[in-house]
């Protein structure tokens, strides 16, 4: 079996050795090396050109080398085959710490001291208790989830809205248009780990941040597509949103002269809060291939119709 492997942001070699020790009969080959395509039957990529994928004639399982698809989704020459997501620990507590670092900054002033460092200063500034700030998070899959269990360790009263009922223990779990009325009304802190669909996108707009409490901080790590960048530098500007922290961005890298990079209220990191290292994940990608050459069901399954 043939594995083609692309991604300009991954670590080939890494990922080669980690799954050549899992299983050792798995030839890797990396773009540009593909050799001849009709020995490829799997691909395990992130962001491959558009008709990459479409010209391996006997392809019979994609594997994402990240939590989201819709990179994939958008290549209108996409084969017609299996397509699963990476959700595996590793990345799960990668983002649950992302989550926990960006709702911690805000609230024990990281930055404001770290301004006062630089110029010299000792003064204190009060903060308010775990148990008084309110974090809402949209989307409770299984990266929501994991960051949800780390905020709840903290004592940080959390909500989660998803499209679906769901239920988790610690959790005021929300659904529906009226439960996310009640998530944005109640929400000190928001934090966005939802997927990108048609019903998801744009869902960080102007309506949604008039909706949270005056002096409320947006934390969004789960695609650029949610975030209308405008809508919350006019918020940033009125002082309805106190600050936020951004992980993902319409266009990547962001542009050097973008506002967002340098505005005093807004913390940002280049697409790193859930990183798919290759030691834990190479065990999902690994067990889905084995799983897939059995005729068994796949995990992580992507509905091509919902995008996740």
């Amino acid at each position: 079996m043939t594995l083609l492997f692309h991604s300009a942001s991954d670590d080939a070699r890494a990922w080669t050795a980690e799954l050549n020790r899992r299983l050792p009969d798995l030839e890797v080959r990396v773009t540009p090396d593909i050799g001849d395509p009709a020995d490829i039957t799997c691909a395990l990529v992130w962001k491959p050109p558009p008709g990459l994928l479409a010209g391996l004639p006997n392809l019979r399982l994609i594997l994402s080398l990240g939590a989201g698809v819709e990179p994939l989704l958008e290549d209108p020459t996409l084969p017609d085959v299996p397509l699963v997501r990476m959700v595996a620990a590793g990345l799960a507590e990668d983002m649950a710490g992302y989550v926990t670092m960006e709702v911690l900054r805000w609230q024990r002033h990281a930055d404001a001291y770290a301004a006062q460092q630089r110029a010299g200063q000792w003064r204190q500034l009060p903060h308010r208790p775990a148990a008084e700030v309110r974090v809402g998070l949209l989307g409770l899959g299984e990266l929501g989830a994991a960051a949800a269990r780390a905020l709840v360790a903290l004592g940080f009263p959390v909500a989660g809205w998803s499209r679906t009922p769901r239920t988790l223990p610690g959790v005021t779990a929300l659904h529906g248009p009226d439960g996310l009325a009640t998530l944005l009304a109640g929400s000190d802190m928001l934090v966005c780990l939802l997927p990108l669909t048609p019903e998801t996108r744009d869902i960080l707009n102007r309506n949604t941040f008039a909706a949270l409490p005056r002096g409320a901080v947006v934390i969004n790590a789960g695609r650029g597509g949610h975030l209308v960048e405008e809508d919350l530098l006019a918020a940033l500007e009125s002082g309805h949103i106190a600050g936020a922290s951004l992980d993902v961005f319409r266009e990547e890298p962001l542009p050097a002269a973008h506002p967002l990079f340098g505005h005093p209220l807004v913390h940002l990191t280049p697409h790193v809060a859930g990183v798919t290292h290759p030691g834990p994940c190479a065990d999902h990608v690994a067990d889905t291939i084995r799983r897939h050459r059995a005729g068994d069901p796949l995990p992580n399954l992507v509905d091509r119709r919902r995008g996740y």
